[in-house]
């Protein structure tokens, strides 16, 4: 009798482990088809086609110096599926990397025919889609490890309808990797720490360096997995492993682990790049150098930098993305709650987070919390592997200017949802003797009542991300107005990443629309009229940067489109410099992807017509032709008389001209105009103007 009721036990528990199977199977299907049906009605966004271009021509040429700023994993992921066609490849023409990558990736994409750019986009994004199906995976196995069964499948559940993991998951950039080989780095290091072996040694070796070939904020590993062996050390989790063990043959024994799995990463991280320090082959160089590149850093991050070029600890290339990303986090304008920013704020990401998480998301991350201050959830290591990351990614993220993203932030939602399903779990699952069987049994006993509470706020959190379908960029929850109002609150890939070409292609051809004037956020970058857009340029804070000049009258007809990233003109760090104020005032006629705002009518925007005139007279200035850079100036000065740009454009040319009373009314009519910017660009901006005059 015995026999035959474990031989019954047995057999319901393989029927339960085959239907947990089968539910993460369909919950990935389903999962990977959202994934492909947003990705198919979006344009190229922002970075994609700068990551599609450094890809392809690391994989031809062997070359890391199109795109240093981010490291090769994905770029080279991505554009497997573009090596075996016949591409012409732009001529390189020693421009800065930048520039070069960014304009090089569009000519790559939209200059070879036959080959569309979408279809040619659509094939980087299924490749650069498998690193967000792995994650998926790697969210069931951890949850399903820690927490059991149950828990792997509702992680699963809340991952598959997580509008931010979403919008991010096919697209060739580096989030959705990074966090994939974030929490497998960590998870790998829990697995080995609870059953040490060198396979396992070697797993989170690996795991890690994958994550270093990903991104550079994978550099927070190294505090994450101290953190983690030190918890280790001090709680000791295991005390049957280590009760014969001293405390400094622990801290030793750890040491050691760290040290290897931090070599094993690193020589992955140069496996990457072909095992040479030299970003580009032969006697090809990087413009500008590494010396003149790390200048706008700390002394201290610089200094740093600068010893790891010397001793070559690491690729240049990656140093040159290194010394990026930090000039990025120490001063970048950010925006938030309808105001401009010349720099982050801290609250940034906490805001996001409440903003841009899905109310059901929200109340299943709280329960989880609740369960362990009531004593539900007592699982205080695999907590720690879960809290301990998280915790100090925000924490950097919080101190850092980079403020344009709920991507920046996205390991830190996946190591939440593993938390969130742990924790719901715990409430569903009896506290019986189940309770204490090996976390990976399949087998327990149900709560309904918090099974119904938990239900309704994963259905909650469902239906919110499918009425955002396929916005998920844009989207929003409920208590802001959803993906419609996003705009309003926070911008650049919180609403707008430049993914709408197609939708406002459709729009166009529907309304038989052929004038329009479009304020596009990656324009000149990416141009609306590669996609047959009728649309006529208006001037954007890139388009001045890459010194492309649009000519503008004074007043033009609608439709006028602005791209939710330059509603507000953020990336000058003042809305003061904003030529299109007054639409910050108006409610749009309709919307297009919640992220490309329509407005019909007759408008006056005497600044962005000026705009031409002094961004004209800064480019005479530097061909040394004063007296016409003057007369451009002036120009510009008599259509927007209050611009700033256009007082410091005149400023400059009466200066050169040796004009100095002149230049100096000029600046400090800017002056005037610069006390009524926001507190941090007044101070700075008025720091630099005095030193003008």
């Amino acid at each position: 009798m015995t026999v035959q009721v474990e031989t019954i036990e047995q057999s319901d528990l393989v029927r339960q482990r085959r239907a947990t199977i089968g539910s993460a199977f369909l919950l990935l299907l389903v999962f990977a088809i959202q994934v492909v049906s947003v990705v198919r009605q979006e344009s190229l966004t922002w970075d994609e086609g700068d990551h599609i271009f450094a890809g392809y021509m690391s994989w031809k040429t062997h070359d890391f110096g199109f795109n240093p700023e981010h490291p090769p994993l994905m770029k080279s992921l991505a554009t497997v599926p573009l090596l075996g066609l016949p591409l012409k490849v732009p001529p390189d023409q020693h421009r800065e990397f930048k520039t070069e990558a960014y304009l090089d990736g569009r000519e790559l994409l939209f200059n070879n025919a036959p080959y569309s750019a979408e279809s040619l986009t659509f094939r980087a994004r299924m490749a650069a889609g498998i690193a967000a199906l792995l994650l998926a995976v790697v969210v069931f196995l951890a949850a399903s490890e820690m927490f059991g069964a149950g828990a792997g499948l509702l992680a699963l559940a809340i991952q598959t309808f997580d509008p931010n993991v979403l919008a991010h998951s096919a697209l060739v950039t580096t989030d959705a990797g990074v966090s994939c080989f974030f929490l497998a780095s960590v998870y790998a290091f829990y697995r080995y720490v609870k059953a040490p072996s060198l396979g396992r040694l070697v797993v989170a070796g690996l795991a890690s360096g994958l994550a270093l070939a990903t991104k550079h904020s994978a550099v927070l590993l190294l505090p994450m997995l101290v953190s983690l062996a030190a918890a280790e050390v001090a709680f000791r989790f295991d005390p049957e492993q280590t009760r014969v063990r001293s405390l400094g043959r622990r801290v030793a024994r750890m040491g050691g682990v760290l040290a290897a799995i931090s070599v094993i990463a690193v020589v992955v991280l140069w496996s990457f790049y072909g095992f040479r320090y030299n970003a580009r082959p032969g006697a090809l160089r990087l413009d500008p150098s590494l010396v003149e590149y790390v200048k706008p850093l700390r002394a201290v991050e610089a200094k740093g930098i600068l010893l790891l070029a010397r001793l070559h600890v690491l690729p240049e290339s990656y140093l040159y993305g290194l010394a990026d990303v930090r000039a990025m986090a120490n001063g970048m304008p950010s925006f938030i709650f309808g105001r401009v920013f010349d720099h982050g704020v801290w609250y940034y990401f906490p805001s996001v987070l409440v903003i841009k998480s899905s109310l059901g998301y929200l109340g299943l991350v709280i329960l989880a919390f609740a369960a362990v201050m009531v004593g539900r959830l007592r699982r205080w290591r695999e907590m720690v592997y879960l809290l301990v990351p998280a915790g100090i990614y925000f924490w950097v993220a919080m101190g850092s200017s980079l403020n344009i993203g709920a991507r920046h932030i996205l390991p830190v939602y996946v190591f939440l949802t593993v938390f969130a399903a742990g924790g719901c779990w715990a409430w569903i699952a009896e506290p019986t003797h189940a309770a204490l069987r090996p976390r990976h049994e399949w087998s327990t006993r149900l709560n309904r009542k918090w099974a119904v509470v938990v239900g309704v706020l994963l259905l909650a959190h469902v239906v919110s991300a499918l009425k955002a379908y396929p916005n998920y960029m844009a989207y929003s929850n409920e208590l802001w107005g959803g993906p419609s109002k996003t705009y309003k609150y926070l911008s650049d890939s919180n609403a707008d990443w430049a993914q709408q070409l197609l939708a406002v292609k459709k729009y166009t051809d529907e309304r038989g629309i052929k004038e329009c004037w479009f304020a596009y956020f990656a324009n000149p970058l990416l141009r609306p009229q590669d996609y047959g857009i009728p649309c006529q340029s208006l001037p954007t804070p890139d388009s001045g940067w890459a010194k492309e000049r649009y000519e503008v009258p004074e007043v033009i007809h609608g439709p006028v489109l602005i791209s939710a990233g330059d509603w507000m003109w953020f990336e000058s760090g003042s809305n003061v410099l904003n030529p299109y104020r007054q639409f910050n005032h108006m409610e749009p006629a309709t919307s297009i992807q919640d992220g490309v705002l329509v407005y019909e009518g007759e408008f006056r925007i005497p600044l962005a017509s000026a705009l031409s005139h002094a961004q004209r007279s800064a480019d005479l200035l530097e061909q040394k032709k004063v007296d016409e850079a003057v007369s451009e100036a002036q120009t510009a000065v008599r259509i927007a008389p209050d611009g700033l740009q256009t007082q410091m454009a005149l400023g400059d040319a009466l200066s050169a001209a040796g004009r100095k009373d002149e230049a100096r009314v000029a600046y400090g009519k800017a002056l005037e105009i610069v006390a009524t910017m926001e507190h941090g660009a007044r101070e700075s901006r008025s720091e630099r103007i005095r030193k003008k005059m």
